[in-house]
């Protein structure tokens, strides 16, 4: 039988005999804690999936180096984007990690070594004498678009550390880059935020920006609203994962940096970001007492990418009240060791594999390539936030289905109106 199939459990020692009482499903939560700490164990993980994107980039070999495994009936020119997806994916999930700078402490040195290779790749991405000199054209595929979306989130959710620290050469040759996939118009669905957090990146850091995205991306995510936070991807709605994966997360930084240009009212940011707190309570309470969530909807190879919204309001320091930053921790470390710990996951050079639980090539849309995994980076956006805050240094909290499950105490659930 095929070894992809089997799959590790996590632990559930000790909640039997306490079922019914919060203190004793504590106690049990504290020792499926790793020995290692989250904190460790996703920050280690997150460089495993990471480091291969960024060392090879920050060398000149991505082109030389990185797969390119497509789905099947794959129907786009891979060697023309797939490459930038994968650093546009990879850098918008740790971003937030870099952000927090040099330190002394052991993590801070892998940090201190990715912050260099991270602004090496950017030069070499951007650079149109580089070997891995990125396509930020429409010429062969609108592809681009997306992903060149992907960077620029990214270089917002580091402007001091990635952004502020390049050379202002790369800095002129990120924004010529951004600014050539004007040419590409998005398709009237959840690429319209493409165009605009582009163009909140170039407002954010002095370019010159075009607004008309903006204004469109805004008027029509608020058009296909449904209610209860969720957003049509486009006019219909699709019961997928897009709300996380692209929706709530460049809505919200789009009307942030709005607001903060005072291009746009605050109050539009901040019913976006309520809806968005909606919808990261809806998730983390889809996340079952074994760490397992939903497979539903196109794009499923960018595994825990579904919880973008959720890490991003973990960040953000944002979750609703009822909801623990420590659940949080534990629920979303327990679906990363279902999934990465899965065989198959990587090859045997440390590149991710087509697939959601291993891999399952046969799971993937016509658009998936290898650099189209990388998205699962933004799963780990709450790294962004230091040791010490209480996501990371809190004990170990059951997340709302575990306590659901073991008879706990749990607050019922309600629709937004909003």
């Amino acid at each position: 039988m095929d070894r992809r199939f089997f799959i590790k459990a996590i632990p559930m020692a000790g909640v039997a005999s306490t079922i019914g009482t919060e203190k004793g499903l504590l106690k049990a939560m504290a020792g499926e804690k790793p020995a290692t700490g989250d904190r460790e164990y996703n920050v280690d993980l997150m460089i495993r999936i990471c480091r291969p994107v960024i060392e090879q980039l920050s060398k000149g070999k991505l082109k030389a180096t990185m797969p390119t495994e497509v789905a099947p009936s794959y129907g786009k020119p891979v060697d023309k984007v797939t490459y930038l997806e994968a650093f546009g994916r990879t850098l918008a999930g740790i971003a937030p990690w870099l952000e927090l700078g040099e330190d002394n402490t052991m993590e801070g040195s892998k940090r201190i070594e990715m912050l260099e290779m991270t602004r090496k790749a950017i030069a070499m991405a951007v650079d149109p004498a580089s070997p891995d000199y990125m396509n930020f054209t429409g010429k062969f595929d609108a592809q681009p678009l997306v992903d060149g979306a992907f960077l620029a989130h990214g270089l917002l959710r580091a402007p001091k550390h990635v952004w502020g620290r390049l050379s202002a050469k790369t800095q002129q040759q990120v924004i010529d880059g951004l600014i050539s996939l004007r040419s590409i118009k998005a398709f009237t669905n959840n690429w319209v935020l493409f165009s605009a957090i582009i163009e909140a990146m170039l407002l954010k850091f002095g370019a010159d920006w075009d607004r008309k995205p903006i204004d469109l991306a805004v008027q029509k995510m608020m058009e296909w609203y449904k209610g209860d936070s969720m957003y049509g991807d486009g006019a219909h709605f699709h019961y997928d994962y897009y709300n996380s994966f692209v929706i709530h997360p460049m809505l919200v930084d789009v009307l942030k940096v709005m607001a903060e240009k005072e291009e746009s009212s605050k109050a539009n940011y901040e019913l976006a970001l309520k809806r968005m707190q909606r919808y990261a309570a809806i998730l983390e309470k889809q996340v079952s007492p074994e760490g397992t969530f939903p497979v539903v909807g196109r794009s499923m190879p960018y595994r825990n990418a579904a919880f973008q919204a959720l890490a991003q309001i973990a960040l953000e320091e944002k979750l609703p009240e009822d909801i623990s930053p420590a659940q949080v921790r534990c629920a979303l470390t327990a679906v990363n060791k279902r999934i990465f710990e899965t065989p198959g996951t990587f090859d045997k050079k440390g590149w991710l594999q087509i697939g959601f639980c291993g891999h399952q090539p046969e799971i993937a849309d016509v658009y998936t390539s290898t650099g189209s995994l990388y998205l699962c980076s933004t799963g780990f956006l709450a790294l962004g936030l230091p040791a010490s805050n209480p996501f990371w240094s809190a004990p170990a909290q059951p997340w709302t289905s575990k306590k659901a499950y073991a008879g706990a105490p749990v607050k019922k659930d309600h629709a937004i109106d909003y």
